[in-house]
C-alpha cells in the first residue's frame, strides 16, 4: 500500500515516517509540505518523492495519507484527502471547533474513506494490560480517576491560538480522556477548569487542571500543563490512577526508559523500550485500510476529546463547570 505524508509541522510526522519505514507491506510515497523548503529537506532525509503541491499527491495512487499538520489546518487536508478518496490518518486533536470536525467525519463517510486520529497511547502495552484488568472486574467499581500528561512547551505554532485552537489543555486533554473514554466505556459529562499562562511568556495557556464529571457518577482531575523544563530528560509523560472499590491501578505509559548521559549535550535522556507506540498506531492503521476493516480510533472518539478540551476551556472563561451537550 502507498502511503503519503501530508505536512511536518507537527512534531510526530517524523516518528510516523520512521513507522512507514519499518513496515514491509507500505511503501511511503512521498510528502507534500506547505513549507516548500522543508518537505525538501524532509523527502531528502526520508529518501522519498517531494510533491510541490497537494494536487499533485492526490492524483497520484496513494491509498492513504498521514495530516501532521497545524491543527487548524487538519480540516482542509481532511477534505481534499476524502474528495480525492485517500484513507486519513488525522494527528490529534481532530481540529479546533466541532464544525471542523463533523465536516471531516461527514466527507470520510461520504466519500467511503476511513478517518482515524492518531491516539498513540491506545497502543501503550501498559494501557492495554490495565484495560484487561479494569475489564476483569478486579478493581470493582470505579470511583475516581487521576491523570497527568505533562510536557515541554513545544514552541512554535502550538503557541499560536488560531493555529492550535488552545495551548496546553488543547495540546494534552485529548490523549487522557480517549484513554478514559476507550478503557472505561464511559462518556464525560462535565467540565469544571482552571488554566493560565504561568511560566512561559507565551499568546496562550501553558498550565491546566481539570475536574471531569463521567457517566456513573465517577470524576476525574486531569493536569496537562507544560511544565517540564528544557533540562528535562524528555517531553513528558502520560499517567492514570484509577481508584475502585476493590484496589488501585497505577500506570504510567512512558515508564519503561534507560538513562542516557552523553557529553555532546547538556541534559540527559531517557531512551524508551517496550514498545513502539507511533509504529503500532501506523501499523494497525495501514491493517485497517488494507483488509477493510473498522479502525480502532474514528473520528467521532476524536470528536468526543475535543468537546471536552472545548469545555474546559469555556468552563476557564466562565469560571464555572460546563455540561459538555453544551458544546455540541
Amino acid at each position: 500500500m502507498k502511503v503519503g505524508i501530508i505536512s511536518f509541522a507537527h512534531l510526530h510526522a517524523d516518528a510516523y515516517a520512521d513507522a512507514l519505514k519499518q513496515i514491509p507491506y507500505v511503501e511511503f510515497a512521498g510528502i507534500y509540505d506547505e513549507d516548500a523548503d522543508r518537505g525538501k529537506a524532509k523527502a531528502e532525509q526520508f529518501g522519498v518523492h517531494h510533491f510541490t503541491s497537494l494536487e499533485e499527491m492526490l492524483a497520484t495512487d496513494i491509498g492513504a495519507v498521514i495530516i501532521c499538520s497545524a491543527n487548524a489546518d487538519h480540516c482542509y487536508y481532511t477534505l481534499k484527502a476524502a474528495e480525492a478518496k485517500k484513507h486519513v490518518l488525522v494527528e490529534k486533536p481532530i481540529a479546533t471547533n466541532v464544525e471542523d470536525a463533523n465536516k471531516m467525519i461527514d466527507a470520510c463517510k461520504k466519500n467511503n474513506v476511513k478517518l482515524q486520529v492518531a491516539f498513540p497511547v491506545r497502543y501503550n502495552p501498559s494501557m492495554i494490560e490495565a484495560k484487561k484488568i479494569v475489564e476483569s472486574g478486579k478493581l470493582g467499581r470505579i470511583l475516581a480517576i487521576k491523570g497527568t500528561n505533562n510536557g515541554s512547551m513545544p514552541g512554535g505554532w502550538f503557541v499560536d491560538p488560531e493555529k492550535a485552537g488552545g495551548g496546553a489543555v488543547m495540546d494534552h486533554t485529548v490523549h487522557v480522556v480517549d484513554i478514559i473514554r476507550w478503557m472505561l466505556g464511559l462518556e464525560f459529562e462535565e467540565v469544571y477548569a482552571e488554566y493560565d499562562t504561568l511560566i512561559y511568556d507565551i499568546p496562550t495557556d501553558d498550565c491546566g487542571m481539570l475536574t471531569m464529571e463521567l457517566t456513573g457518577n465517577i470524576f476525574a482531575t486531569l493536569d496537562t500543563s507544560w511544565n517540564r523544563p528544557p533540562s528535562y530528560p524528555t517531553w513528558g509523560g502520560v499517567t492514570l490512577t484509577l481508584v475502585g472499590t476493590s484496589g488501585v491501578l497505577e500506570m504510567d505509559a512512558y515508564g519503561q526508559y534507560y538513562q542516557v548521559f552523553r557529553n555532546d549535550l547538556d541534559k540527559s535522556l531517557w531512551a524508551p523500550f517496550g514498545g513502539n507506540t507511533d509504529l503500532y498506531l501506523v501499523k494497525d492503521f495501514v491493517d485497517a485500510c488494507i483488509q477493510d476493516k473498522p479502525v480502532k480510533v474514528k473520528g467521532e472518539d476524536g470528536l468526543r476529546a475535543l468537546e471536552v478540551a472545548l469545555a474546559a476551556y469555556e468552563s476557564g472563561r466562565r469560571k464555572q463547570p460546563v455540561k459538555i451537550e453544551e458544546i455540541r
